[in-house]
């Protein structure tokens, strides 16, 4: 069984920070690209941030520049560090990883994700 648990949301004010954190558990074998997605209510969720296991990132437009994704392999960890937070940054954000798990008499890469975290913005 393999976990993702995510901590570090949160209600902040216009301009503020926030950093989320997201650790990946259970059976491992090895964890490829890592990832943050946000869902605001009435919408689909949407990618905001992506880091390889070479530590290679690709952003959503709409947070170049404020945010951070990076990674600790040794601690099976990703995180998000968001500054100059905005209103519309609210949404629940979630994050994903790709793992590769054993899978009967091979190994198998699969998606997971967290159970979400809350991020709201006060103006």
């Amino acid at each position: 069984q393999v976990q993702l648990v995510e901590s570090g949301g949160g209600l902040v004010q216009a301009g503020g920070s926030l950093r989320l954190s997201c650790a990946a558990s259970g059976s491992i074998f090895s964890i490829n690209a890592m990832g943050w997605y946000c869902q605001a209510p009435g919408k689909q969720r949407e990618l905001v941030a992506r880091i390889t296991s070479g530590g290679s990132t690709n952003y959503a437009d709409s947070v170049k520049g404020r945010f951070t994704i990076s990674r600790d392999n040794a601690k099976n960890t990703v995180y998000l560090q968001m500054n100059s937070l905005k209103p519309e940054d609210t949404a629940v954000y979630y994050c994903n990883a790709q793992i590769v798990v054993r899978d009967g008499m091979s190994w198998n890469q699969r998606d997971y994700w967290g159970q979400g975290t809350q991020v709201a913005v006060s103006s």
